[in-house]
C-alpha cells in the first residue's frame, strides 16, 4: 500500500494558498490602507487643533450630524416603508404607476435637489413672490416663511431622494412574504392594518433596517446639500478643517470620529436583532391579496403615493427641463461636453475595475471558503459604509506616502525626482472610487454566484477544467446579468459623487458632479441645468432595473398573477 498522504493539520494550515485566496488578501488589504489610514494619522500626535475644536465647533459638529440623521431616518422610514406596504398589498388607483415610479427620486441626487428647492422657494423665488402680490406683503418681516436653507430644509430635501432605499428593500421583504401568514391573522380576527403591524411589518424588519441604514450611511456621507444650506456636519467640518485651515491631522481626527459614528451604527443595527430569527414557515405562495381600498382611504393612499414622486423627482425634474430649455446655450456649452467626458471616463473606469475586481474577490471567496479570505474581503467591503469625505482623507495620505516613498528611491538611487505621481490625478479619484464602491460590486457578484450550485464546479473539475476556465465557461454566462447591474450601479454612484470628488480631483479638472455644485453655489442654477439634468439621466437607468427585479422577486411569480 502507498505511504500515508502529509498529515491533514499541514494539509488545512496552508489549503488556502493559491493565487486566488492570496490575490483576494492582497486586494482587500491595498483597499483597506486609507482607512487605516485615516486611523492612523488621526492617533499620530500633530498641531493640537483638537482642543480647539472641541471646545468650539465639535459640539455644534456632533448635534447637527444626529439631528440629521434623526430627522431623515425617521422620514424615510414613514414614506419607504408605508409606501411600500400600500403598493405591494392594496389596491388603488395609480397602484400600477406607482410600484416603479417610487423609486424614480433615486434618481435625483440630494445636492441637485437642494439646488432647486432653494431657486423655488427662497425670498426672491416665485412661491414668496406670489405670496407677496396676493397679500399685499412688502417686507420679509411681514409674514413668516420656512427658511429652506437650514437642518430642517436638509432634513426634507435628503428624505425625499433617500426614501427609496428604504422602499426598495421593504416592497421586496413583502412581495417574499407567504400569503398563508396574512390569511392566518385575517382569520383570527386581524384586519389590513393589524395585520400590517402584527405580522407583515415584524417579518420585513431586516430588510427595513437595512434600508435605513443605507439612509444613515447617505446622509453622512452628503456634502453638496449641506454646504449649499450652511449646516455644520462632520463631513462639512472636514473639509473646512483640511482646505481651509489646512490642517490634515485635524481632518484626519474629524474623519476617524465621524468613522466612529459608522461603526457604533452598524454594530447597533446588529446587536439589535443579535438574537431574533426571522423565517418564513411555509413554502407556498400565490398572489398577494390586494385589500381594495374604499372611500376616502383610496383617495389618501393615491396622495400619499404620489406626493413624495411629484416633490422627489416630477418638479425638480420640470424645473430642471426649464432652466435647460431657457439657458440653452449657456448650459450646451463645450465645457459641458468636456466635464460629461471626465465623468464617463472616470466612472467607466471605476465600474470596470470595481467589477474584475468584485468578480475576483467573489470567486476567490466561493473556491476557498477559508477565514481569512473571508473575512479580508468582507473588510474589504466596508469602503461603502464610510462617508466619502472620510475616504478622500485616507487616499490622499496613502497615496502621498506612496509618492513621498517613489521619490526617495528614485532620489536616492538615480538622483532624479518623480514628484507626485499618484496624489492630485485621475488614478487618485478612480482609487477613492473603487475604495468606495467596490462593496457594490462585490455583493452583488457573491450573492449571483451562491444561487449557482456548487455540483457544477464538481463537474467542470472532473471534465479538466482549473479555476480560470470554470470560471469564464460556467460562471460568467450565468451571472452576466447580475455583472451587468453591478457595473451600473457602480457607474451610476460614481456619476453622482460629489465630497470625495471635489477633494480628489486635479486642479481645474470637473466632473457634472462638481461643475453642477459650483455654479449652483454661485446662484447660477440655469447655466449647470443641463449637466444636473444629465446626471438625473443616468441614474434613471437602476430604476428600471430595480423596478422589473422587485417585480420579479416572488416566488412563483407570474404575469398572470401579477395582473390580477
Amino acid at each position: 500500500m502507498a505511504p500515508p498522504r502529509t498529515p491533514w493539520v499541514k494539509k488545512d494550515l496552508w489549503s488556502w494558498v493559491n493565487v486566488w485566496s492570496i490575490g483576494t488578501v492582497l486586494i482587500a488589504a491595498a483597499v483597506t490602507v486609507p482607512i487605516v489610514a485615516v486611523i492612523f494619522i488621526g492617533l499620530t500626535p500633530g498641531d493640537d487643533i483638537w482642543s480647539h475644536l472641541a471646545s468650539t465647533v465639535l459640539p455644534l459638529y456632533i448635534s447637527t450630524t444626529l439631528q440629521l440623521m434623526i430627522g431623515v431616518g425617521v422620514g424615510t422610514l414613514i414614506i419607504g416603508v408605508g409606501t411600500a406596504w400600500l403598493v405591494s398589498t392594496c389596491r388603488f388607483p395609480g397602484k400600477r404607476i406607482f410600484e416603479w415610479a417610487m423609486l424614480l427620486p433615486m434618481a435625483m441626487p440630494a445636492y441637485v435637489i437642494a439646488y432647486v428647492y432653494t431657486d423655488i422657494l427662497e425670498y426672491a423665488g416665485p412661491v414668496q413672490g406670489l405670496l407677496r402680490d396676493v397679500f399685499g406683503w412688502t417686507l420679509k418681516r411681514e409674514y413668516w416663511f420656512p427658511e429652506i436653507r437650514s437642518l430642517g430644509g436638509a432634513v426634507s430635501m435628503m428624505t425625499l431622494v433617500l426614501y427609496p432605499y428604504v422602499y426598495l428593500l421593504s416592497r421586496a421583504a413583502f412581495m417574499e412574504q407567504s400569503v398563508c401568514v396574512l390569511e392566518a391573522s385575517r382569520m383570527l380576527g386581524r384586519g389590513p392594518w393589524r395585520s400590517f403591524f402584527s405580522v407583515a411589518l415584524p417579518l420585513a424588519r431586516p430588510a427595513i433596517v437595512i434600508g435605513t441604514s443605507l439612509v444613515l450611511m447617505e446622509t453622512l456621507n452628503d456634502f453638496g446639500t449641506v454646504d449649499f444650506f450652511a449646516v455644520s456636519t462632520f463631513t462639512l467640518g472636514i473639509y473646512d478643517v483640511w482646505l481651509n485651515m489646512n490642517n490634515i491631522a485635524g481632518a484626519a481626527q474629524l474623519a476617524g470620529l465621524l468613522l466612529f459614528f459608522v461603526v457604533f451604527l452598524v454594530l447597533t443595527e446588529r446587536f439589535a436583532r443579535r438574537k431574533q430569527r426571522f423565517h418564513h414557515t411555509t413554502s407556498k405562495y400565490k398572489a398577494l391579496p390586494g385589500y381594495e381600498l374604499q372611500g376616502w382611504a383610496r383617495l389618501l393612499a393615491t396622495i400619499g403615493c404620489a406626493l413624495p414622486v411629484v416633490l422627489g423627482f416630477v418638479l425638480p425634474a420640470a424645473v430642471l427641463g426649464g432652466y435647460a430649455v431657457i439657458h440653452f446655450e449657456a448650459a450646451a456649452n463645450a465645457e459641458v461636453f468636456r466635464h460629461a467626458g471626465n465623468s464617463v471616463m472616470l466612472s467607466g473606469l471605476a465600474a470596470a475595475l470595481a467589477l474584475a475586481i468584485g468578480i475576483f474577490m467573489a470567486y476567490g471567496v466561493r473556491i476557498r471558503k477559508q477565514k481569512i479570505v473571508t473575512f479580508m474581503a468582507r473588510f474589504a467591503s466596508l469602503g461603502y459604509a464610510v462617508p466619502g469625505s472620510v475616504l478622500a482623507v485616507g487616499v490622499l495620505v496613502s497615496l502621498g506616502a506612496l509618492d513621498n516613498g517613489i521619490d526617495g528611491f528614485m532620489r536616492g538611487t538615480f538622483g532624479i525626482s518623480t514628484g507626485l505621481l499618484f496624489s492630485g490625478t485621475i488614478a487618485a479619484v478612480t482609487f477613492g472610487y473603487l475604495v468606495r464602491f467596490l462593496a457594490l460590486s462585490f455583493g452583488t457578484v457573491e450573492a449571483s454566484l451562491a444561487k449557482v450550485t456548487p455540483s457544477m464546479d464538481g463537474a467542470s473539475r472532473s471534465l479538466g477544467h482549473g479555476p480560470l476556465s470554470t470560471l469564464r465557461r460556467i460562471h460568467l454566462p450565468l451571472i452576466r446579468g447580475s455583472m451587468l447591474t453591478a457595473a451600473m450601479l457602480v457607474f451610476v454612484d460614481s456619476m453622482k459623487e460629489l465630497p470625495m470628488t471635489v477633494i480628489l480631483r486635479p486642479f481645474n479638472f470637473h466632473t457634472l458632479a462638481t461643475y453642477v455644485h459650483q455654479y449652483a453655489s454661485d446662484e447660477q442654477l440655469g447655466e449647470a441645468s443641463l449637466a444636473a439634468l444629465a446626471i438625473v439621466g443616468f441614474g434613471i437607468l437602476p430604476v428600471i432595473v430595480f423596478s422589473f427585479a422587485i417585480t420579479r422577486s416572488r416566488p412563483g411569480h407570474t404575469a398572470e398573477g401579477q395582473s390580477s
